[in-house]
C-alpha cells in the first residue's frame, strides 16, 4: 500500500461536491476535511513509529525548512520506504528537496526507479500542484559526480541532471537533479531543484512530528486551492457545433494511447505527457458529454457512458489495427462511430458497432471461460470491421 500526498488531479472530473452552498455547507465540508486529515495524520504517525530502519532527511542547507512527510509505501505490513520533503514546495525555483530512504536490503538494481523517472516525478509534482508544465521528456541531460554530506561526512554520489531546453517557455524553472547513494546499508534517493547537491546535508530523522504536521498543513493548503476551482460541470463553456466535440475527445484519447505505447517501445516508464493532462482535457471531455446530452437527448449519466464507450471503442481499434490513424478508412470509421454514438444511425459499419456494444457490455470477469468468451467476441468485432473495410472497395 502506498500513501501519497494528495495532489490535484488533471484527469477527468471525479470530485464529489456535497455539503451544499452557503456557510453551513462550507462548515460541514471543513469539518469533514479536518476529520480526514486528522485520521491520515494519526495513521502516518503509527506507521512511522513502527519503522525499524533510520529515515533520512535534510539536516542543514538552504532547503532546511518546510519539512513534510511526502509519501511512504508498505507491503504485507512491512514499511518499504519513506520519503520526506523540505524547502519551498510552492515555488518552481525552490529550493526544494525530497529524500527517500529504502529499508535495508533494497539494492540499486532491485526495481528501484531510474533517476530519470525520479526527475520526471518531480516535474509531475510541479504540474499537479502548481499547474506549471516544464515540458515532457529529457531536456539537456548531464551525468555528474557530486558530493552530498550525510551525518557530517561527504559521500560521493552519481547525479542525473535534467535542464529544460530554452524553447520550453517561461514556465521552465531550471534544472532538476536526482542521485542515489548508500548510507550504512540503506539506499537513499535524493532529488532537488534550486539547490546544488553539494548544498544538501542529510541526517537521520529522530522525531517525525514536524514532518507529520507539515504534511497536514500542505494537504490543507492543496485542498483549499482545489476548493477555489469551479467544478467543470458548473462552468459556462463556449458553445460547440455539431459533432466536433466528439471528434476532439477521440483525437485526445488516441494521442494519449499512442504516447504511452511509444514510451513502452523504447523502454521508458509509461507516463502520460503533461500536455495531454490538465484543465483543457477536462473541459474537452465535459464539452463532449454536454453535446451528447443535447444531441442524443440523454441524461448526464447516459451521455457520459456513451462517450466513454465511444472513446474506448476507437482506442481499442487503434491498438488492434494499423489503419485507423492516418488513412481514409480510419477517418470514415471515426465518423461512423461518432454518428452511431450520437444518433444511433444506420451506418455501413453497423455490425461492428453492435459487436462492440456486446464486447463492451460483457467485459470479462476473472474466470477462464469469461476470458475465452471475451476473446471470441473481440475476434467477431474485429472481423466485422475488416468486412466493412473490404466493402469500401
Amino acid at each position: 500500500m502506498r500513501q501519497r500526498m494528495m495532489r490535484e488531479s488533471g484527469g477527468r472530473p471525479q470530485e464529489r461536491h456535497d455539503g451544499g452552498p452557503g456557510p453551513a455547507g462550507r462548515d460541514r465540508r471543513a469539518d469533514r476535511l479536518a476529520d480526514r486529515l486528522a485520521d491520515q495524520e494519526e495513521f502516518s504517525r503509527r506507521t512511522l513509529a513502527a519503522a525499524d530502519f533510520p529515515v533520512y532527511g535534510v539536516a542543514a542547507g538552504p532547503a532546511r525548512r518546510g519539512e513534510a512527510l511526502a509519501a511512504f509505501e508498505t507491503c504485507g505490513g512491512e514499511l518499504r520506504w519513506v520519503e520526506v520533503q523540505s524547502g519551498d514546495w510552492s515555488s518552481p525555483v525552490g529550493p526544494y528537496v525530497t529524500v527517500r530512504t529504502y529499508r535495508p536490503g533494497a539494492e540499486p538494481g532491485d526495481a528501484l526507479p531510474e533517476l530519470e523517472d525520479v526527475v520526471e516525478d518531480e516535474r509531475d509534482r510541479l504540474y499537479e500542484q502548481l499547474g506549471i508544465d516544464e515540458g515532457d521528456g529529457p531536456g539537456r541531460v548531464r551525468a555528474l559526480r557530486e558530493w552530498i554530506t550525510v551525518d557530517g561526512e561527504p559521500c560521493a554520489v552519481e547525479v542525473h541532471e535534467d535542464r529544460p531546453v530554452p524553447d520550453r517557455g517561461p514556465d521552465a524553472a531550471g534544472p532538476v537533479w536526482a542521485g542515489r547513494l548508500r548510507v550504512g546499508g540503506l539506499t537513499v534517493t535524493v532529488c532537488g531543484r534550486g539547490v546544488a547537491p553539494g548544498g544538501v546535508e542529510l541526517g537521520a530523522i529522530g522525531d517525525f512530528e514536524r514532518h507529520l504536521n507539515g504534511r497536514t498543513e500542505l494537504l490543507r493548503d492543496l485542498a483549499s486551492r482545489r476548493a477555489r476551482r469551479v467544478p467543470v460541470e458548473e462552468r459556462e463553456l463556449p458553445p460547440v457545433v455539431g459533432l466536433e466535440a466528439h471528434r476532439e475527445v477521440i483525437a485526445q484519447s488516441i494521442a494519449e494511447s499512442a504516447a504511452i505505447e511509444a514510451q513502452v517501445r523504447v523502454g521508458r516508464t509509461p507516463r502520460l505527457p503533461r500536455g495531454l493532462r490538465g484543465d483543457a482535457c477536462v473541459v474537452r471531455w465535459e464539452t463532449a458529454v454536454r453535446q451528447q446530452m443535447r444531441l442524443a437527448t440523454e441524461t448526464r449519466e447516459e451521455a457520459a457512458a456513451a462517450v466513454t464507450s465511444m472513446v474506448n471503442h476507437l482506442n481499442r481499434l487503434s491498438q488492434q489495427t494499423q489503419w485507423l490513424i492516418g488513412t481514409p478508412a480510419g477517418e470514415a470509421a471515426v465518423e461512423e462511430v461518432v454518428r452511431y454514438t450520437v444518433f444511433a444511425s444506420e451506418v455501413a459499419s453497423l455490425p461492428a458497432q453492435r459487436a462492440w456494444e456486446r464486447l463492451w457490455r460483457e467485459r470479462p470477469g476473472g474466470g477462464a471461460q469469461d476470458r475465452e468468451e471475451h476473446r471470441l467476441a473481440e475476434e467477431l468485432w474485429l472481423a466485422a470491421w475488416e468486412r466493412w473495410r473490404a466493402g469500401r472497395g
